[in-house]
């Protein structure tokens, strides 16, 4: 049996999320800083940069994570590597080349605690039930998800979205029932959630993280017209076409604010 002190019950440490087997445990401050680092850390407490960690309970269940993810675990729990010989090794290299994903994801399971490295992004925890019939994630997003979870790789229509859309030619696709962990550029409190039902909607640019797999996703000009998008100073959007959900990151960097181009300013007075 394992006493856990200043683990769970650690003042610092606040559980701010939890979704099936996952918890999101979030370092309040950085504690261990030297006179050269406190007036960083100081301002990083103030902006909300915090290390984040995903602690997964194990009761006779099994997750999958990113490779070397894992930081501790606990109890009766075991590790298999996810790979069955070497041309399922080879594939699962070459998924993990195009989607941004570590080649194998080893699977924990049993009885126990698994603790995930720290992280300063931000973590969220994803019921794929309430995506239809599966998630599709932008580059480098998955952490972990429920070992029963079918990955696929999903490819675009065409070369258009690898060119114009930023989101790549393939992406990593996720099915079944259960729940994931994504790491996220955002917090959740910054993320758009668009609901379509029959419905199209246009993003200039990769701010999409994740959308429903049913959804159509392909690359278009903003306008009819060349000369239309030159004027409006708008090229190719992102569209996603039918029914299903997209989160949305719209405070991205780069998202319009260093050269934003609203109204025009004027001093003139009355």
């Amino acid at each position: 049996m394992i006493q856990y002190n200043n683990v769970f019950n650690n003042p610092n440490i606040k559980c701010i999320s939890q979704g099936g087997q996952y918890f999101i445990y979030e370092h309040q401050e950085d504690l261990s800083v030297s006179p050269y680092s406190a007036e960083t850390a100081y301002f990083m407490k103030k902006m909300n940069v915090k290390k984040r960690q995903v602690l997964v309970q194990l009761n006779n269940t099994a997750t999958k994570i990113q490779a070397g993810a894992m930081q501790w675990m606990s109890g009766n729990v075991n590790m298999d590597s996810g790979v069955t010989g070497v041309g399922n090794f080879f594939g699962k290299m070459v998924k993990g080349a195009v989607t941004g994903e570590s080649a194998a994801k080893p699977i924990y399971s049993g009885q126990g605690f698994l603790m995930l490295e720290p992280t300063f992004n931000f973590l969220l925890i994803e019921d794929l039930s309430a995506w239809g019939a599966g998630i599709v994630l932008d580059d480098g997003l998955f952490l972990a998800c429920d070992s029963h979870i079918q990955e696929s790789i999903v490819k675009r229509n065409s070369l258009t979205a690898a060119a114009f859309g930023g989101e790549g030619l393939f992406n990593l696709s996720l099915s079944g029932q259960g729940y994931c962990v994504l790491e996220s550029p955002v917090p959740r409190e910054e993320l758009f959630e668009f609901n379509l039902e029959n419905d199209v909607l246009k993003i200039d640019g990769n701010m999409a993280i994740a959308w429903s797999s049913t959804l159509e996703f392909t690359v278009e000009k903003a306008t009819k017209s060349l000369l239309g998008s030159a004027v409006a100073k708008e090229g190719f959007v992102n569209v996603y076409r039918g029914t299903g959900k997209v989160l949305m990151a719209p405070t991205l960097p780069g998202t319009g604010l260093s050269n934003w181009n609203g109204p025009e300013q004027t001093t003139a007075t009355k």
